[in-house]
């Protein structure tokens, strides 16, 4: 049998070999592995590579160009996207042999560094013939000729319980049925689906928001809480209408049981930023999310006395813009706002990032809304492709202010990648 750390395949024999293949299967098959596009093609290209006995081909150039079609003089350095998706397949692997039933399986892994898999085999030595035997055999057991033949004692036996079979029967369609259901009801939603690239990083999450400036501040007077006083104080503070979708958003954090680190757009920097996902609220006032969407599809945009702003699609002929006049919106507070909502592998920092930012901040509360109610995010299913979890993605919505209020949000334009 091959050393427990071996990934030359010189020294496997046939039925190792199938047994590796069968455990990538399922890794591969597994839901941390099953709904992106980016990581199986990875995992099973350096798993074939190192059976076919090339494991010294697997740099981040070869991965680059081979797994994600780069050009063959791409700059590694400041495209970490072999780096940041074997990072990725470590941690999601790792989930995967804490799950129960994993713990005894045939271990596959991506050592931290390297790109060559090494193979681990179970401490019990009966567990692997017997996973190389079912990989070769199709995992219907043992071939036919080594089945055991039925006698007519034990058909006779097995008729005479023919009442109890049918109740165990009846039993287990019951059981099975149930079981069913459970599984569909805990079938992820597409918030879920959504949200577990970043719930799964393992990695604290770096939530910016919007500062915003003041030089006073009114206090009230002890003895008289009704009269008020105005002192000259340079200040910082958090607007109301970013504080729920702030609060909505760190609220679904705090539910998964996922750690967060609140900054505010003033004080965080690029260093804070690579250590982990971000999420980034607000557009026109957080100057990080105007800096993460610029080179996106749909990107802000304002004239030059800032009295209109947009959302643009810069993929348009005609650059078609998604606009609100500051006139009307201060006039009436009944409008139309518009608000991007993204989730993107950002280039310079290697992570993940997340938008919710309105053009005002009724479309920054709709983002958040959209952002962490089910059935807003349910609106995406109709414009997704197929295994969309695993892909960038951004959206543009739209969503009526009436009296100041919003309302729930539509999507006006989608576009993966």
């Amino acid at each position: 049998m091959a050393d427990a750390t071996t990934s030359g395949v010189e020294v496997l024999s046939a039925s190792e070999v199938a047994a590796i293949q069968r455990q990538l299967e399922l890794l591969l098959e597994s839901s941390h592995f099953s709904h992106s596009k980016r990581f199986p093609p990875f995992l099973r290209f350096v798993v074939d590579q190192t059976l076919a006995g090339e494991a010294e081909s697997l740099k981040e150039r070869t991965l680059g160009i081979e797994v994600f079609g780069k050009d063959a003089d791409y700059d590694t350095a400041s495209d970490p996207i072999v780096r940041v998706t074997a990072a990725e397949i470590r941690k999601r692997i790792a989930q995967y042999y804490q799950d129960p039933g994993h713990q005894n399986e045939l271990r596959i892994t991506l050592p931290s560094g390297a790109y060559i898999p090494q193979f681990h085999w179970p401490q019990n030595g009966e567990e692997i013939p017997q996973l190389a035997k079912a990989a070769h055999t199709g995992l219907l057991g043992a071939p036919l000729e080594f089945l055991p033949e039925a006698s007519p004692t034990h058909s006779i036996a097995t008729s005479s319980r023919e009442p109890w079979l049918v109740a165990a029967g009846l039993v287990l369609l019951l059981v099975f049925t149930f079981a069913g259901w459970l599984y569909l009801k805990s079938w992820p939603t597409e918030l879920d689906r959504f949200w577990a690239p970043v719930l799964r990083s393992g990695e604290p999450v770096a939530v910016c928001f919007p500062l915003n400036h003041f030089d006073g501040i009114m206090l009230r007077d002890a003895a008289n809480p009704a009269q008020q006083r105005q002192l000259k104080e340079d200040t910082s503070a958090l607007v109301v209408d970013d504080l729920q979708p702030l609060a909505s958003i760190t609220g679904l954090l705090t539910v998964h049981h996922q750690g967060y680190i609140l900054m505010g757009d003033n004080s965080a920097t690029l260093t804070d930023l690579r250590r982990g996902p971000a999420i980034f609220v607000g557009a026109f006032d957080n100057a990080w999310t105007l800096r993460m969407t610029r080179g996106l599809r749909f990107r802000f945009g304002n004239d030059a006395d800032m009295t209109q702003f947009w959302i643009e699609d810069t993929q348009s002929p005609t650059h078609a813009r998604w606009s609100i006049d500051r006139g009307l919106q201060q006039a009436t507070h009944n409008y139309r706002d518009y608000a991007i909502v993204a989730r993107f592998l950002d280039a310079d920092t290697g992570k993940l990032a997340v938008v919710s930012a309105g053009i005002a901040r009724g479309g920054t509360v709709a983002a958040g809304e959209f952002l962490t109610v089910p059935g807003n995010m349910e609106l995406i299913k109709a414009r997704a492709p197929k295994n969309w979890d695993g892909q960038n993605m951004e959206f543009v919505l739209s969503t009526e202010i009436i009296d100041g209020r919003s309302a729930p949000p539509k999507i006006e334009a989608a576009y993966f990648w």
